[in-house]
Order: C-alpha cells, then sequence, then structure tokens
C-alpha cells in the first residue's frame, strides 16, 4: 500500500516528503502536471482512495438515467485528483437504473435482480470512462462478471498496476456475487487495493446527519463518529456488513456532498469536509 503522503489537520499519521511536480509518465518520460486550481496545495493527503459513487449521484435531475452533466463533473473532480499524484479507483451503483432490493420486492427473484442491477452498473462504468478520457485521464474497467468485449476481468495485482501508472480503474458488476451491494464492494475493494480510505460520496446531503434530512429538518451533520457508532445508532452511511468490513480492518470513510465540486479537493487538501467515520483511534 502507498503511503500516506502529508499529515491532514485532523491526521496523527507522520508527513510524506513533498515531491516535484514533474512525474514520471508510464512510458518513462516526465510530464509536468497542473492543479485542479491554483490555490491548491501540490501535496495530498491520501496517496491512494477509492471513490464510492451511487448510482443516484448520476442521474441529477432527470430522475432516471444518466445525465451527462453530472458525468462530466464526476470526470473533472476524479481528474483533479489524479492531477494531484493520487490515485484513484471507483465503485459505482447503478440506482440510477436498476436496483436489485427493489426488482426482488416486486416479486423477482432476489439473485436474478441483484445481476440485473450488477450489469446496470456497466452502464455507468462506460459512461464514466467516456468521460474520463475524453479528458485526457487513462481509465481501465474492471467487471467481476465477464465482459471482455468492454472491460478486463477483476485481477487485484492488475489493478494495483493500473493505479501505479497513474490509470484510474472502475470496478464495474459489485462482487460478482447476489446478495452484496456496491457499498460492500467499495469496501472488500478498497482493501484489496490498499485503498487509505474510502470517499463516500453522497447526493445533496453533507455527510452522516442525525436524522434523514428530507424527513427531519432540524437534522444535524455529525462531523466525526466510529464506525460502531453508526451501526448501534443505525445511520445511513452503508450497509452493515460493508461497515463491519471497514471497522474490522480499520478503513476510515470520508463522508461528504458530491455536488458542491470542490468537495473532493479539499479532502484531498486535508480539510475536514462532511463527516469522518473512522475507528476510536483515528484519523
Amino acid at each position: 500500500m502507498p503511503p500516506r503522503r502529508s499529515s491532514a489537520p485532523w491526521r496523527s499519521s507522520g508527513r510524506r516528503p513533498h515531491r516535484s511536480s514533474a512525474r514520471t509518465s508510464p512510458s518513462g518520460g516526465s510530464r509536468s502536471t497542473s492543479l485542479a486550481s491554483s490555490d491548491q496545495p501540490a501535496d495530498a493527503a491520501w496517496a491512494r482512495v477509492l471513490l464510492k459513487l451511487s448510482g443516484q449521484a448520476l442521474m441529477g435531475e432527470q430522475g432516471y438515467g444518466i445525465d451527462p452533466d453530472r458525468i462530466a463533473a464526476v470526470a473533472r473532480v476524479v481528474k483533479g485528483a489524479t492531477d494531484r499524484d493520487v490515485e484513484v479507483a471507483v465503485v459505482v451503483g447503478a440506482g440510477n437504473i436498476f436496483r436489485g432490493v427493489i426488482g426482488a420486492a416486486s416479486g423477482m427473484d432476489r439473485a436474478t435482480a441483484d445481476y440485473m442491477g450488477m450489469i446496470a452498473t456497466m452502464l455507468n462504468a462506460l459512461a464514466i470512462q467516456d468521460a474520463l478520457e475524453k479528458l485526457g485521464v487513462p481509465t481501465r474497467i474492471q467487471s467481476a462478471i465477464a465482459m471482455q468485449e468492454v472491460a478486463e476481468p477483476y485481477i487485484r495485482r492488475r489493478a494495483i498496476r493500473h493505479l501505479e501508472k497513474k490509470r484510474v480503474v472502475i470496478f464495474a458488476a459489485g462482487t460478482g456475487n447476489p446478495f452484496f451491494t456496491t457499498d460492500t464492494t467499495a469496501a472488500l475493494r478498497a482493501l484489496e487495493i490498499g485503498a487509505e480510505c474510502i470517499l463516500m460520496a453522497k447526493n445533496n446531503v453533507e455527510g452522516v446527519m442525525t436524522a434523514d434530512p428530507r424527513e427531519d429538518p432540524s437534522a444535524e451533520l455529525i462531523t466525526r463518529i466510529t464506525h460502531m457508532e453508526v451501526i448501534e445508532r443505525g445511520l445511513h452511511v452503508m450497509d452493515t456488513t460493508a461497515l463491519t468490513l471497514c471497522m474490522d480492518n480499520d478503513l476510515p470513510l470520508l463522508v461528504f456532498n458530491m455536488q458542491d465540486e470542490g468537495n473532493i479537493a479539499r479532502l484531498l487538501g486535508g480539510e475536514h469536509v462532511g463527516t469522518i467515520v473512522s475507528g476510536p483511534d483515528g484519523p
């Protein structure tokens, strides 16, 4: 796992020496990098992260499907991260197209419904890949279900190698097994590739709230909480299986509002944005 590069104000880990803004490309030549904005620091608080996107974050105001403007916005913020030399992996859901739980609730076989949801994540992954590559960001999709015409199979060591070569890796088709959510996929893949944290993007929600703000206008933002407290209080962050996996392996979550394009840049710069979900001792 790559070492953390700098100590954010809310971290206790050591600081990694600052690196030059010239990077070595996969072909061996050097290339200069530009920051997402001129006032951002060249170094970042995290070396390798996994961004978890819900399908709902991709549909914008349409209510269904893929909003090109939202896809373009996602691509911009991911490019901003890679411009700062951060290695980025992405797990995307499919709630904008199909949700297995809803299909099962309507009488469909749950396993069949979940497989449909896994396939739907590929549509989102391809859209994100297209938007990123239009911005010049090399991107690879790895699928947990064989779709060799459009994606590589998921191979852990290959995924890590792509990240080391500064390619964005999008993990599609969930875990490849029914009855597991894309939240669990995010936790599993983050641990497998050695990500330092999960950037948990929420749609129009600032972070972990004391209650559902759509139902309770007095709901307040919780700035810091442990995995166990989230489980005990039944707060909506990710499903219990995924949370337990993160808790058992001391993997922090940074929960934030994806609608503000500057939030990821601020998180990578070490600012406290949204909610930090971690173990009792950090970060």
